[in-house]
């Protein structure tokens, strides 16, 4: 038989972990190659590029759907276990579980309907017009915000495992691969917690460490809005020591009206940084995550075949 499609596996996988028990990705991926009789063939037929199994990869983009849609959830890392929601589902019949059906929570209408994500969604086996008049790299282009989109929340799920004195480090690290100077300037660049006077590091804005970048990282619930009033206190310590380039990063979300205050700043430049740009820099400047493909999108050189051959 052919591999099941994506959406095919989210109620196996729902039956799996009905048990009440946690299981492995791994574990995962054998119930349901067992479930579905794979052959061993199909269960090692590689994606084109060779570096990930078909059956690892859709299992992969199930998980992800039930976990944003609240079914499931990882405690521990590659560790996976039935929320209250997924509980409910189940009593309810496998059968059931489908791409239409997830599409009744909000928390799953939100990740399908990020700019980042939207029109890519398949809800069923039909491909839509829309879809059809898509050209290969638009689809293409599409579908790697929604890797990048899924790999962002995963990311902040890691990040908010990690202790409040990780998390400043890890910080000052995006900055000097963003170029604000190198490791070897900001090797003390975390400050000490019984001196800090609200700041919590200081980095070079330059490799030759002509100015200073001082940092506000706060690892916060991501549920949780920084308003005015922190940002306020932000400036003071920025004012006491004579700073005039200050970043806020937080695992949390930032207020209309904190934004609008650091914006009409003139004489401190204070930047803020939520959890979803802190994890978009980390995506983009290779922190905390690896490339695993890569793509090249070619056409055809018309300026060598007008010169002599």
């Amino acid at each position: 038989m052919a591999i099941p499609k994506y959406n095919e596996f989210m109620p196996t996988i729902i039956t799996c972990l009905s048990d009440g028990n946690r299981h492995t990705t791994k574990e995962l991926i054998t119930f349901c190659a067992n479930a579905f009789q794979l052959t061993e063939e199909e269960r090692q037929r590689r994606l084109p590029t060779g570096r990930q199994s078909v059956l690892a990869n859709r299992v992969g983009w199930a998980k992800t759907y039930l976990k944003k849609a609240g079914l499931i959830e990882n405690p521990v890392r590659s560790t996976y276990c039935l929320t209250q929601r997924g509980k409910e589902a189940y009593q309810q019949g496998v059968e059931n579980i489908t791409v239409e059906y997830l599409r009744r929570f909000d928390s799953f209408n939100a990740f399908i309907s990020n700019d980042t994500t939207q029109n890519i969604v398949v809800s069923n086996d039909n491909t839509n017009d829309e879809e059809i008049t898509k050209s290969p790299q638009e689809i293409l282009e599409n579908a790697i915000k929604q890797i990048n989109h899924s790999l962002a929340d995963e990311l902040l799920t890691e990040i908010m495992k990690i202790s409040s004195s990780d998390f400043e480090s890890l910080v000052v690290r995006l900055l000097i691969k963003m170029g604000y100077g190198s490791m070897q300037l900001n090797a003390n660049a975390v400050t000490k917690k019984s001196g800090d006077e609200g700041i919590d590091g200081i980095v070079t804005a330059d490799k030759f460490g002509f100015d200073s970048i001082y940092i506000q990282a706060k690892k916060w619930n991501t549920d949780t809005v920084v308003s005015r009033p922190e940002i306020q206190k932000f400036l003071g310590a920025l004012v006491g020591q004579g700073a005039t380039k200050g970043v806020f990063i937080t695992t949390a979300k930032f207020s209309s009206g904190a934004y609008e205050y650091a914006k009409k700043q003139l004489n401190t430049k204070i930047v803020l940084i939520d959890g979803v740009r802190l994890t978009n820099l980390m995506i983009e400047y290779n922190l905390g995550v690896s490339v695993i493909e890569s793509y090249e999108i070619k056409r055809i050189d018309y300026d060598f075949f007008n010169e002599d051959i």
